[in-house]
């Protein structure tokens, strides 16, 4: 044998090992369904929120608070085993949202969304300047996150929270009545949509897509459809604002927290009403005169799927990959940050879950997919929680790649047989 030749075998002997992506032994503290494996890509990256992957396997995950200098963390691995060995900061500005589309990578902090142009390898060009896209965005430090993404025609949506539980006189105080109208959807409580390429767009920019929902962070663009599709935080405190009418279980167990299908001029009901999943019915709020017993207007829309109550989704993504099973194409994954309210119930959540889909719609019931984030089986309080989910994203092989924002953690779910 030669040298050249050996030399080459060599070569790409090591390129083939270097290549191998393997689970952690204890796939990441994961309980994962059978067949799959989990690795960390990164630790105490810092806050880590929403996540995007590049068709590179680069990783950008937007930092709720800046750290090293920066509010976008950049994760690469150099030698293929899955785990990100450079990082990088940029970007002078704490937030949620992140998302790629046609060489822009764009992000948001609580007011307003930038974006950054990609060169050919979707590196950054010029991280120290990012075009301002939109500005002027609500933010009363409560529902503040700035959820985006894009659709296939150039449009950018925006979630505004509502700064409100319910919409009161005085919020979450007992027996305070809500206002009629409510003055909050003017300018949130829904999804707003921009143009994703003109700089500087304000409100009136803006269109007001949908209405009444109270708070979202997980949504997500459905591409066999051509349809947005966004889940709901459902409001807090039912008993202790009026513990006449609501049990403390109630509390903990009403409203849902709900999957909607989203068409423009949609309303979902909020502050007027909420979905109770035991009943299967849209309720009216006591606020506006419900007592936990009486409908709400049939003029709002239903959703799909109803979770249980203050699981706090925070992440959603329509799963289009090929490496998974034939099953999970198409369908819904949901990261559930974990709930805070539900004493004296235990805390709930804390976990991905999946829903069938078919042709757009719920095929079948919803499932755990990912477990043991928390490294508890019980939780109280939701400090206790080890790691909590945030984000997803869809890695170019089909992997599923999962944000924790307590300890900074990015996870890489792959499915190996």
């Amino acid at each position: 044998m030669n040298k050249r030749l050996f030399f080459l075998l060599l070569l790409l002997a090591g390129i083939g090992a270097a290549a191998q992506v393997r689970p952690d032994a204890d796939n990441a503290g994961l309980k994962l369904p059978s067949g799959f494996g989990a690795l960390r890509v990164a630790d105490n990256i810092g806050r880590a929120r929403h996540i995007a992957v590049t068709k590179e396997g680069d990783v950008f995950v937007k930092l709720e608070r800046m750290k090293n200098g920066g509010g976008i963390c950049w994760l690469h691995d150099s030698n293929g085993d899955g785990k990100a060995d450079e990082i990088k900061n940029f970007g002078n500005f704490n937030g949620t949202g992140i998302f790629i589309r046609n060489n822009y990578l764009y992000a948001s902090s609580d007011q307003e969304v930038f974006r950054y142009q990609l060169d050919a390898g979707d590196k950054v060009i010029d991280p120290s300047n990012p075009e301002k896209i939109v500005t002027g965005l609500i933010s009363r430090f409560e529902h503040e996150a700035k959820a985006i993404l894009l659709d296939n025609n150039n449009n950018l949506y925006v979630n505004i929270g509502a700064f409100s539980n319910s919409c009161q006189e005085k919020d979450r105080q007992l027996h305070s009545m809500g206002i009629k109208p409510c003055p909050v959807l003017d300018s949130a409580g829904g999804i707003w949509q921009f143009r994703a390429d003109k700089p500087n767009q304000t409100y009136a920019n803006g269109i007001r897509y949908a209405t009444g929902l109270r708070n979202v962070v997980g949504m997500d663009w459905n591409t066999q459809v051509n349809q947005l599709f966004v889940m709901q935080h459902g409001r807090d405190q039912l008993h202790d604002i009026f513990p006449e009418m609501y049990t403390e279980k109630q509390n903990a167990d009403l409203p849902a927290e709900c999957l909607y299908a989203i068409k423009k001029g949609d309303n979902a009901g909020w502050p007027y009403t909420y979905y109770d999943p035991f009943l299967n019915k849209k309720m009216l709020a006591p606020e506006y005169g419900g007592d936990g017993k009486k409908e709400g207007s049939k003029e709002y829309i239903d959703p799909l799927v109803a979770f249980p109550a203050h699981l706090a989704p925070n992440g959603l993504l329509f799963y289009t990959g090929s490496q998974f099973p034939a099953r999970y194409r198409n369908g819904a994954f949901i990261a559930f940050h974990g709930s805070w309210n539900r004493a004296p119930e235990p805390q709930e959540g804390f976990y991905v879950v999946f829903v069938p889909f078919s042709n757009g719609k719920p095929s079948g019931k919803w499932e755990v997919f990912a477990n043991g984030f928390s490294g508890k089986s019980e939780i109280k309080n939701p400090r206790e929680a080890e790691h909590r989910p945030c984000g997803l994203a869809q890695g170019p092989d089909g992997s599923l790649y999962v944000t924790d924002d307590v300890k900074g953690s990015v996870y890489r779910i792959m499915y190996k047989g």
